[in-house]
């Protein structure tokens, strides 16, 4: 899996119909209409995100590596 900054992974969340709800401090919550889920984004300016985080976020978003 290539890592990423909580930038990119904010960016592939948008273009995949997640809304942005709130800013809380540095982090960006993300909600989708019709889902449960609310997910939680650390964006710390381009430090890239851990790998099991990035993989947790993006398995219950529902989209593929």
């Amino acid at each position: 899996m290539k890592s990423m900054s909580g930038k990119e992974l904010s960016r592939i969340l948008k273009n995949a119909g997640w809304n942005l709800v709130r800013v809380h401090g540095s982090h960006h919550i993300f909600m989708k209409e019709g889902r449960r889920e609310r997910l939680s984004v650390p964006v710390h300016s381009n430090r890239p995100l851990k790998k099991g985080l990035l993989a947790a976020i993006l398995k219950l978003a529902g989209i593929e590596e």
